[in-house]
Order: structure tokens, then C-alpha cells, then sequence
């Protein structure tokens, strides 16, 4: 049997997002609650009944969060424009070597506003 688990986290964070026009609102420093979404899938393991454990996502994901909890992300290397879809493949590439079957990330930088990142560059 395949599933897939998703675990998730919050996190508050200010940006600016220097690429845009001068004249866009996201220029000025802003902020956002943030949330992301790790999903991992694969086979579940019939001797314990799950596909992975979560601990080991939270301990991936952890020192990231630490990292970005009431930052300002433009600060934080590889951030330097920090949109949701530039955030997506920031998590990516930090998680991927540590979570076997990561198969995407969705980060809602809004109620209604999300990126979803398979791990296609």
C-alpha cells in the first residue's frame, strides 16, 4: 500500500521582494504568517503500519524553523528574494537529502495564496 504523509509548521517572517516593479507594495518590508506543508510518500511498511516517521520530518525541519521564526528572510542565504516559489525550492534543497520520498512542499504565505513544489528545477 502507498501513502502519503504531510506534516506542517508555522512560522511569522517579514520580506521585501526586491525583483518586483518599485512602484509593487511588496517592495516595502511586509510580513506574513507562514505556513508549509512537508509530504513524504511512499510504501507503508507493514510491520509497523506507516510510510515514515514524523519525529524524523521535525527533526529535519526544525533547524529551519529556527532559522526563519521571526526573521527578516532576505537576511537568511539563498533568500535574497524571497518569494513563496523561490521559499519552496529553498526548503527543497535542504530537505530532500534528509527525508527519502520527499514528494513536495506547499507554502501558503496567505489563507488564500500558496506555492506547491514538486522538486522540479
Amino acid at each position: 500500500m502507498k501513502c502519503r504523509i504531510i506534516k506542517e509548521y508555522r512560522f511569522e517572517a517579514a520580506q521585501t521582494l526586491p525583483c518586483l516593479p518599485d512602484s509593487h507594495k511588496c517592495t516595502k518590508m511586509h510580513g506574513h504568517s507562514f505556513k508549509i506543508e512537508i509530504a513524504v510518500e511512499g510504501e507503508v511498511d507493514p510491520k509497523i503500519g506507516w510510510v515514515y516517521d514524523h519525529a524524523l520530518i521535525s527533526r529535519a525541519m526544525n533547524p529551519l524553523m529556527d532559522m526563519l521564526d521571526h526573521s527578516y528572510l532576505n537576511d537568511i542565504e539563498g533568500m535574497t528574494n524571497p518569494t513563496i516559489e523561490n521559499m519552496a525550492a529553498w526548503f527543497w534543497v535542504r530537505l530532500a537529502p534528509q527525508l527519502p520520498g520527499l514528494c513536495e512542499i506547499v507554502i501558503h504565505e496567505t489563507p488564500t495564496a500558496r506555492c506547491v513544489f514538486r522538486g522540479e528545477f
